[in-house]
C-alpha cells in the first residue's frame, strides 16, 4: 500500500473495519509505531474535521505533524509542464513536492475542484501531481472528485449502528445555497458499493452522479418513496455533473424533515458536516442524528490508514506510485 486515495486501495475492507474498531477501543496500542516519523498535511482549502482528525490520529501513533496552507504559508505553485514562470507562481510542483517528501514520511493533501471544467477536475491534477512527484506515501484528504477518508468513516459508522446484516442505506440530495463538489457523494457511493449495504440514491432529475461512480446503483427521483423502509439516511448536497458545477434546484421540498424520517424503518440520519440547519435538514433531525459519532470515526479511520502506511514504509523501497486513472 503506497497510497490511500480510494476504497480500491483497501485490500480487505471487512478486516479494515474490524481493525478500526480495535483502534477505537485502544487508541494508544501502537503509540511507538510513528516515533521519529513526520506527517505532512498540505491544504489547498479550509478544513476542520480532516485537519484535526489527522493530527490527532498521528499523535496517537507517536508521529509529529507539520501543516502547510498553500498560498498562505508557502509560495504559489505552478502546475503546468514547460511553462514560462513569469506570472504569480514562484515555485514549480516538480520541486515543491520532492522537497516536502524530504521533510515528511507521509504526506496528506487536500484540494477542491474548480467546478468550471469537468474534464480538468476529474483528471485530479493536484492529487496526481503529488502522486507523480512524491517518493513517500500520499493520502487523499479530499480531492476534486472524492473524499475517501469520509467514505471510510461513513461505512464504519453504519457498520457500528446497523441492526441487520445488510441495511438499506439512502443517499439523498438536499438543497444548499452554494454549488458544492461531488466528492463526498462520489466517495459515499464507492464505499457503500464496496460494503455490505443495500444502497439507493435519490435526487432531483439533473443531479445524476458520474456514470463510472453510480454504476448500477438504483436511483429514485421521488425522495419520499426512496425513504420507505430505509435504515440510514445520508444527506448531502452536490452540484450537477451533467451541467457541470451548476445549481439546478434549491427547492426546500428536498430538505430532510422529521415527517420524512417517519417514513423510514427508524432510520438514523447522517451527514459529513458542516451542515446548514433547516436547509439540509431540520433541527429535529440533526439533533437526533449520528453526525457527532460519525465525525469521531474520522479519527479512527484516519489512524488506521496512517498505521497501515507506517507498517509498510520501513520495508518498501519507495518510488512514485501509480497515478489515478
Amino acid at each position: 500500500m503506497k497510497k490511500f486515495t480510494s476504497v480500491q486501495d483497501v485490500p480487505n475492507l471487512p478486516q479494515w473495519l474490524q481493525e478500526a474498531k480495535a483502534l477505537k477501543a485502544n487508541p494508544f496500542a501502537h503509540k511507538s509505531l510513528g516515533e521519529n516519523k513526520v506527517l505532512g498535511l498540505v491544504f489547498f482549502n479550509p478544513s476542520l474535521r480532516t485537519r484535526m482528525s489527522m493530527q490527532r490520529a498521528a499523535y496517537n501513533l507517536g508521529m509529529q505533524v507539520m501543516v502547510l496552507n498553500v498560498g498562505q504559508d508557502s509560495w504559489q505553485l505552478e502546475w503546468e509542464e514547460g511553462t514560462v514562470m513569469n506570472g504569480t507562481a514562484q515555485e514549480h510542483v516538480k520541486e515543491a513536492v520532492p522537497v516536502m517528501a524530504q521533510y515528511c514520511d507521509i504526506i496528506g493533501v487536500r484540494s477542491f475542484p474548480g467546478l468550471k471544467d469537468r474534464e480538468a477536475d476529474y483528471a485530479e491534477g493536484v492529487l496526481n501531481k503529488f502522486l507523480q512527484h512524491s517518493p513517500v506515501p500520499i493520502i487523499s484528504l479530499e480531492s476534486a472528485t472524492s473524499h475517501p477518508l469520509q467514505g471510510f468513516a461513513d461505512l464504519l459508522t453504519i457498520d457500528e449502528n446497523k441492526q441487520k446484516a445488510k441495511p438499506r442505506v439512502v443517499l439523498s440530495w438536499a438543497p444548499h445555497p452554494k454549488a458544492l463538489p461531488q466528492a463526498v457523494p462520489n466517495a459515499f457511493v464507492e464505499w457503500m458499493r464496496a460494503g455490505e449495504v443495500d444502497l439507493v440514491v435519490t435526487h432531483p432529475e439533473g443531479y445524476e452522479l458520474a456514470p463510472q461512480i453510480i454504476g448500477d446503483t438504483p436511483v429514485i427521483y421521488e425522495q419520499e418513496r426512496a425513504f420507505e423502509g430505509a435504515d440510514f439516511i445520508y444527506a448531502k448536497n452536490w452540484s450537477s455533473y451533467r451541467e457541470y458545477g451548476k445549481i439546478l434546484s434549491q427547492s426546500p421540498d428536498w430538505t430532510i424533515t422529521e415527517a420524512k424520517m417517519a417514513l423510514t424503518n427508524g432510520a438514523r440520519f447522517m451527514h459529513c458536516l458542516p451542515i446548514r440547519r433547516n436547509v439540509i435538514a431540520t433541527d429535529g433531525v440533526v439533533d437526533n442524528s449520528l453526525v457527532i459519532p460519525q465525525a469521531e470515526n474520522r479519527l479512527w479511520t484516519a489512524q488506521l490508514v496512517l498505521k497501515k502506511l507506517l507498517e509498510e514504509t520501513s520495508s518498501i523501497p519507495w518510488g512514485p506510485p501509480a497515478l489515478l486513472l
